[in-house]
């Protein structure tokens, strides 16, 4: 359901496997080398939501819309428990962004 960007741990798709399964990480995709263009292409393709602390992948979604949709995280310097309990805080509303007209959705 989520592609995790370069920033944020692979280790977060095990961690959360219970609330957002078929989850994958940039590099487990074979895409850990790939511009931010790409990650989109796979996410669009794969019908998986982006989740990314890069203001670039924010560019990417508002010129180009959905799909995919993006989760923006804008938290600063934080580490892979803060951000598994943020993504865990707004499971719903990242589910409810797949089904909406909405672009991103901006976490903080």
């Amino acid at each position: 359901m989520l592609l995790l960007d370069h920033h944020l741990s692979w280790r977060l798709v095990a961690r959360l496997a219970d609330e957002f399964p078929e989850s994958v990480a940039v590099a487990q995709a074979g895409l850990d080398r790939a511009d931010d263009i790409n990650v989109w292409n796979y996410a669009r393709d794969h019908n998986l939501i982006v989740v990314a602390k890069d203001s670039d992948l924010l560019d990417i979604a508002v010129l180009r819309g959905p799909p995919p949709h993006l989760v923006r995280i804008t938290r600063g310097n934080c580490s892979t428990s803060d951000i598994e309990q943020l993504l865990r805080e707004n499971a719903d509303a990242i589910r409810a962004l797949a089904g909406s007209q909405a672009a991103v959705l901006v976490l903080t």
